[in-house]
């Protein structure tokens, strides 16, 4: 498999940057009584949503995606990619059912299982009657692609989540690494300039634009944007901090 020394983040389904309520593994839908079960139980969400005692119509499955979501959020990723299929399973909604893959597959990304991740981003795109969450599908499925060491089918991915929204900025910015990869410089350096244009700015883009500066011979705006990631790498790393501490 093909490695690289710079690390990178995969897109997230479009419910992960949402906030959502307090996390419960308890749904009214379900009955079942907080005194019944392990909520700590690693095992009790798929025991209670099993198909065989839990009819399909009483599934809220849009809140069992919020469920995923937060387990997301605890960094449980295995009961995440459990508990999203069985959103994805449940409902008859497309959009919902897209999006829950979509999760799905970011999971297990988080896992590094990048094989089962390609299969839940495939079953997104298979989805029909909707194409909301398809960009996020194209560009994370590009990655995975990437990990698992299919190099040569990830810019293609990239491209068409391009193509399907032109104004999501991540997109953008995973075009401009996979032309970077490919010492296609200038290109990437546009599809850079795009990403932020559209709202979308990180270390790691900045990172990524700088060698495609120094490659375009750029030394000294190169410099000057390396300094500017190494700076926003360290703001964020302290918000990091912060956070922890509020926590406490």
């Amino acid at each position: 498999m093909t490695k690289d020394t710079r690390d990178h983040k995969f897109s997230e389904g479009q419910g992960f940057d949402d906030p959502y309520d307090a996390f419960d593994l308890d749904p009214e839908e379900l009955s079942v009584g907080s005194n019944e079960v392990d909520p700590v139980d690693s095992h009790v969400l798929a025991d209670i949503l099993d198909e065989e005692h839990i009819p399909a119509d009483r599934v809220d499955a849009e809140q069992l995606l919020e469920v995923g979501l937060e387990y997301i959020r605890i960094n449980r990723h295995e009961q995440a990619t459990e508990t999203f299929e069985r959103a994805a399973r449940y409902t008859d909604d497309p959009a919902l059912k897209q999006e829950a893959w979509v999760n799905k597959g970011a999971a297990h990304a988080e896992l590094e299982e990048y094989d089962a991740a390609i299969g839940a981003y495939q079953e997104a795109l298979d989805v029909e009657g909707t194409d909301e969450h398809a960009a996020s599908a194209e560009t994370n499925l590009a990655y995975a692609l990437w990990e698992f060491g299919r190099t040569e089918e990830a810019l293609e991915h990239a491209e068409r989540a391009v193509e399907l929204d032109p104004r999501f900025g991540q997109a953008w910015y995973n075009r401009g690494f996979f032309l970077n990869e490919r010492g296609l410089a200038e290109d990437a350096l546009n599809a850079f300039d795009n990403a932020i244009r559209l709202g979308y700015r990180s270390a790691d883009l900045l990172e990524e634009k700088a060698i495609a500066l120094e490659a375009l011979g750029e030394d000294e705006q190169a410099e000057e944007v390396a300094q500017e990631a190494e700076s926003l790498r360290a703001e964020n790393e302290q918000e990091l901090v912060d956070a922890d501490r509020l926590q406490e």
